[in-house]
This record gives C-alpha cells, structure tokens and sequence, in this order.
C-alpha cells in the first residue's frame, strides 16, 4: 500500500524576546516555542496537541498509532499541516473507529497526555528482538552522543528530547532525535517517523529525558523497542507495566552512572 502524502511544515523551534537579568540589564534570549496543534482526522476534530512543531506530521501519525486509532500509517492518505490554521488534517482511506464514547485515563505526561484504557491491555502481548544484546558500553556512547547533541534544550530551555538509537552492541548510533513541549509528544513522533519510514524497534534503544511513567513504558513497548533509558527516574506504575512486559529500562542515566529497573539480564554490564 502507498504510503500517505504529507506536507512538510515544520516551524523555527525559539522565538526570540527581551528579558532582564538578575543585574537589571536588557538581554535578548531565545524561548521555545508553543503552538496550538488542532488534530482533525476525515474533518472531525479529535484533540488539540501542544508542540514545538518540529515533526507535525509525524506527531499526527504517532499520536493515532498510539492511541491505536489507526494499526499502519498505511491506513491514512494525506497528512497536511497548515500552521496558519493551527491544525493538521488527517485523512484515511477506510475512517477510523469510534473513539467518542471511549473511556480515557489522564496520565502523568505533561501538556494534553492522554490514553485510551485499551492500551493497558493489549501490552502484555508485545514480544522483543533484543539482537544486537545492549550494553553498558554502548550506553556510555548513547549518553555521549545525546550530550553532543546541538539542542533547543541548550538554547532556550523548556523542552523534552527523545531518541532512537541503533547499536552494535558495544556503539550507538542516533537514527532520530526529536525535541518538543512534552515528552510524550516527541515520542510519538518518533513512532510516526519509524513508521513513515519503515523503520523496526528490533534491537533499538529508546531514550528520553523524562520520567519513566507508565505512559512512556506503553509507548516504548508499542514501538517494540526493548530498551529504554532515561537521565530521570521512574513511577511505581512505570516500573510495573516495564516488569509485566518484560522491558530493559534503565535510569538515572548521566555520564558513568545508571540505574538498572527492570530487565537487567538483557543488558550486558
């Protein structure tokens, strides 16, 4: 099936402005920016997501497979986002299934994170390739990479960043990088993106910056990554849905140090 048509309209990520320092002097700083994202999908509106705007039609595409509105980016026909308007229009080939009179749990991400509650049953199902095994190693230069990174982050704050990450076992390798308002928001562009290009989680690492949260867990095993790191911590439900699931997550993760949660024997020390 062909893939969907999309637009490509990503924005500048800061939006410069006058500040005054702590010795009453006039700077000019760069902020990050926030845009209102209206999702329609075959023109009913289904929710507004709050972005930087650097993967628009990724996030789209990430947030329905997410959400499990859609199984395969092939099901969608053209993804067009008009910043004017504030929206992005979804269309698909065959519609999508009703969605109105399901039953949502608010999560723990910030911004406008939200899960249908039949997520939380179907991720028990999800089996990993865990080839090339990880290792601490290859960790050390994940981390090493993420901190050459030239990064929002470093020039306006106020961001989260997700990666996906390739490795051989011993080196890592950044196949996409994405920063946005919420963590989750750059975590589901990264799963459209993956998508869109065919890309498998078969052996992938997935990183954040965030707390691991149960949100972030589900996600990840979504995109059948097996690993996942972070330079925070995690939830009691992040660390329960990780164990149920059978995920390697590691935190706490800044420069020599880890923490090792769950799956500690996929991962090679």
């Amino acid at each position: 099936m062909a893939k969907p048509t999309i637009s490509n309209a990503r924005i500048a990520p800061t939006i410069p402005t006058t500040v005054i320092d702590h010795n009453g002097e006039t700077q000019q700083v760069e902020i990050a920016g926030e845009h209102a994202l209206g999702l329609y999908v075959d023109k009913h509106e289904l929710i507004t997501l709050m972005t930087l705007g650097q993967m628009p039609e990724a996030l789209a595409a990430g947030w329905l497979l997410s959400q499990r509105l859609i199984r395969d980016v092939n099901e969608l026909e053209e993804i067009q986002v008009d910043w004017e308007a504030g929206a992005v229009a979804v269309y698909t080939k065959n519609g999508i299934a009703p969605v109105l009179d399901e039953r949502r749990t608010v999560t723990s991400g910030c911004g406008q994170g939200t899960m249908f509650s039949r997520l939380m049953e179907e991720i028990e199902t999800v089996e990993f390739c865990r080839q090339p095994l990880f290792s601490a190693a290859a960790l050390l230069h994940l981390l090493q990479l993420i901190r050459q990174q030239e990064t929002i982050y470093k020039r306006a704050g106020a961001v989260h960043s997700c990666a996906l990450v390739a490795h051989d076992g011993h080196h890592a390798e950044l196949l996409c990088f994405v920063e946005d308002i919420g963590r989750h928001n750059a975590a589901d562009a990264i799963a459209g993106w993956m998508q869109l290009n065919e890309i498998s989680g078969d052996g992938k690492v997935f990183y954040t910056t965030g707390r691991l949260t149960s949100e972030m867990v589900i996600k990840c095993a979504q995109m059948r990554i097996p690993y996942l790191v972070s330079r925070s911590g995690t939830t009691a439900m992040g660390h329960q849905v990780a164990n149920a699931v059978g995920l390697t997550m590691l935190g706490r993760a800044i420069s020599q140090r880890y923490l090792i949660f769950s799956g500690a024997k996929h991962f090679n020390r």
